[in-house]
């Protein structure tokens, strides 16, 4: 399994306890918008619980909102920023 295969079910997880959302993380698509009408449907408030939920478990930082808009576009775009991100940096 790669790294992004094992960080998805991660993220849908994080998603699904922090939003308290009624739907099940395995329901809910990589690719999936997770905003606007024909996603999830988070708002702006729901981004910024998932960018701490991220941050606080993976320890990368979404540093500003062009990033994060693109970072957050779905779970895919999520597990590849974070991917990104742990790789570029030092280990603690």
């Amino acid at each position: 399994m790669t790294a992004l295969e094992e960080l998805k079910p991660r993220l849908k997880a994080i998603l699904v306890e922090r939003l308290k959302l009624e739907r099940t993380a395995d329901s809910i698509g990589d690719s999936e918008p997770l905003f606007g009408p024909d996603g999830i449907g988070l708002d702006s408030i729901d981004a910024l619980e998932l960018v701490l939920g991220v941050e606080q478990e993976f320890g990368v930082r979404i540093e500003n909102e062009e990033v994060g808009t693109e970072a957050l576009a779905s779970i895919e775009q999520l597990a590849r920023f974070v991917a990104q991100k742990q790789a570029s940096s030092p280990p603690v």
